[in-house]
Formats: structure tokens, sequence, C-alpha cells
């Protein structure tokens, strides 16, 4: 019943898409227009660094609003330990496939990264730390935002396992490979020279 219960909520909240409303509010389909993503990055391209920043925190509170809710209803009902923890990763996986593929958008959403940091902070406050830290940093030294969530992601991995050993890692393991798919076009731009820089979004400003 309660795996059943975290998956729910977590797709619920995660089919609650930041670029979506801000896309209803300005009047732009954001997942068709710049590089046809539905998140803050490609918000930020098309409408300015304040709606990506909106975006971005829509965004990153439903992760962390999901898992928190996920798990004071484990804890009213005395689940604990090994089996909380799980709970709170299946909550995690289902937040970020409700984001990447939400009803609300005909299945197809955005890259789930917003979504990550959410869940990061709501899971372990130690592993957001290291997290958004390495996101943040290699992200400036890059300046390119897919470098900096493939080693948020990476370092996921790594300290879920140090912490939680492996039955949370195989859903960790799923959330990376899911995000390597979904920036595989971000890639191949880096590749070529022509994936829009972190610096240059910030410069843009709204039409």
């Amino acid at each position: 019943m309660f795996i059943v219960i975290s998956l729910l909520i977590g797709y619920i909240f995660g089919c609650l898409h930041g670029s979506q409303l801000v896309g209803k509010y300005k009047k732009i389909d954001i997942k068709k227009s710049g590089v046809k993503n539905a998140g803050a990055s490609n918000t930020t391209i098309l409408l300015g660094w304040k709606y990506g920043v909106l975006v971005g925190f829509i965004d990153i509170f439903k992760g962390t609003v999901a898992v928190l809710l996920v798990l004071l209803i484990l804890n009213a009902n005395d689940i604990t330990g090994n089996n909380q923890i799980l709970l709170a990763y299946l909550t995690s996986l289902a937040v970020i496939l409700g984001h990447n593929f939400p009803i609300t958008m005909k299945f197809s959403g955005g890259k789930g990264t917003a979504s990550l940091v959410g869940i990061l902070l709501a899971i372990d406050w130690k592993i957001a730390l290291i997290g958004i830290g390495i996101l943040i940093i290699v992200t400036l030294a890059t300046d390119y935002l897919a470098i900096g969530v493939m080693l948020m992601y990476i370092s996921f991995l790594i300290t879920t396992f140090y912490y939680f050993g492996l039955e949370p890692t195989w859903i960790v393991m799923i959330l990376t490979v899911l995000s390597i798919v979904k920036h595989i076009d971000n890639y191949k731009r880096i590749r070529n020279k022509q994936e829009t820089k972190l610096s240059s979004m910030f410069r843009k400003k709204v039409a």
C-alpha cells in the first residue's frame, strides 16, 4: 500500500510543471520553443533569468514537498529505517518520471534537474550539500549546465551507496541513465560547440 501511495504522490507532484504555468501566463509553449525543453534553463533562454528562476523554484519545491509528505505519512504509520529510505527514493523516482513524462503535457516534459535538487534537499542534507555543491562548481567552471548535472547524478550515486546501501542506489542508477538519455542532445551540442552557455542565458531578457 505504501509503495503505491509513494509512487502516486511522487508522480502527481512531478506533473506540476513550472514551465507550463509560466508558459500559460506568458502565452508561449516553452516545450516547443528554444531548445525545446520544458525546464528552467530553456525558460531562461526564452524569457530571461527571472522567469527561469521562478520555474526552477517551482520544480525544486515540488520535489522537496513530495518526498517530505511521504516521509510524514510513513512516520505517522511507524514506517522507519530502511523501508522508509527505500520508499523515499521510490517517491523521488516517481517525481522525476512525473516531471519528464507528465500526463498534463502528453507525457513529454522536462529533464528533472531542478526537481532532483529539491529531492536531494528532502532526502539528506549531506547528500544535498555534496550534490548541489558539485552542480554549482562544475557548471560555473565549464559554463555548461549539462556537465554539472551529470556530475551531480554521479555524486548522488556514490553518496547514496555510502549512506544507504545498494537498494536505493539501484533507483539512483535508473535516474542517472534517464538523465543521460534526456541530455544526449545537450552533449552533442557541447561537442559541436553549439550548446547555450550558462553565462549567455543570464544575459537574455524578455523580448
